[in-house]
């Protein structure tokens, strides 16, 4: 009883409503004042008032001082993405979708920064990436509006016993636990991936530079989200053995695996491993609702 409300308790103070309305305005106010501390170095080190140890890509055009509030909001994007897991496991995937969309909208006005405006478009890295992703950005946006509709699409109300009600009841604790945890953890990686990305700044020879900013976050927070999908899908096993169910969660995985590995490669294989991964996901949730329809009809004969 002790641990179940300190466990509300916890949740409500990180994943409550209130608390998602206060954390969008902090990260909006962060947003803005980034962008014109962003756009404020540029111009001081284009008219040579001050100067850096490196030239940045993210320091040559004013346009590239969007990629800073860009960073901002994508990590309030994975806030909603843990908010959203508690409540709707499609919903939180769709969030996936969306994070790893809008990486790749932020990737765009870096590239925008760099275009090399000449014959040899095809030939240079900057504008061949910026196409790339220009392009992916459409398709992706498309696909996901194709997912967010097959996410709202119901077939079946169930009726619940007091065991069903009890399982469900015990795999949401679960949800809220392994929500509640990875809160802390984003707070960690942001903090990391500010501090690494201002040391890559003031010294360019660590380890960490503008050029690994895309996926000092990233990369390791989708390698966190793998973990919690496998935890999920094995107690999702305490809810329900249906087999459609079992394989769109195991499929829900494999699409996170697939964006996961995005982050280790570059060009144009990025761009198909990403695509590649929400169409998958796109996929087995066609199929899962086709499960679920038929079902549907097959009690709805049943009691006639």
């Amino acid at each position: 009883m002790t641990f179940n409300k300190n466990l509300n308790k916890i949740y409500q103070n990180l994943l409550s409503d209130k608390t998602k309305r206060k954390s969008e305005r902090i990260i909006l106010i962060i947003a803005i004042i980034s962008f014109l501390t962003h756009l404020t170095i540029i111009y001081l080190v284009d008219f040579n008032i001050i100067s850096l140890y490196t030239k940045s890509d993210l320091l040559n055009n004013p346009i590239a001082a969007i990629y800073t509030p860009f960073s901002f909001i994508l990590v309030y994007e994975v806030y909603l993405l843990i908010y959203y897991l508690p409540k709707s496991i499609t919903t939180y995937i769709l969030k996936q979708y969306e994070i790893i969309t809008l990486i790749i909208i932020r990737r765009l006005f870096k590239d925008l920064s760099n275009l090399s405006l000449s014959s040899d478009w095809f030939k240079i890295k900057y504008d061949l990436q910026f196409t790339y992703d220009l392009m992916a950005s459409v398709i992706l946006f498309y696909i996901i509006y194709l997912f967010y509709i097959q996410s709202k699409k119901r077939y079946r109300l169930i009726p619940r016993d007091d065991v069903q009600i009890e399982e469900i009841s015990r795999f949401i604790k679960i949800k809220k636990i392994i929500a509640t945890s990875l809160v802390p953890v984003l707070i960690v990686l942001a903090i990391y991936s500010f501090s690494s990305w201002m040391i890559g700044i003031i010294f360019p020879s660590t380890v960490v530079s503008f050029k690994d900013i895309n996926n000092v976050f990233f990369e390791q927070f989708f390698t966190i989200l793998i973990i919690a999908d496998v935890i999920l899908l094995l107690f999702s096993f305490f809810h329900t053995d249906d087999f459609h169910i079992v394989i769109r969660n195991s499929g829900f995985i494999i699409s996170t695996i697939l964006i996961r590995l995005s982050f280790s490669v570059t060009g144009l294989l990025n761009t198909l491993l990403i695509i590649s991964a929400i169409i998958f996901g796109l996929l087995i949730l066609i199929i899962h609702n086709k499960f679920e329809k038929q079902i549907a009809l097959n009690e709805s004969n049943l009691k006639e």
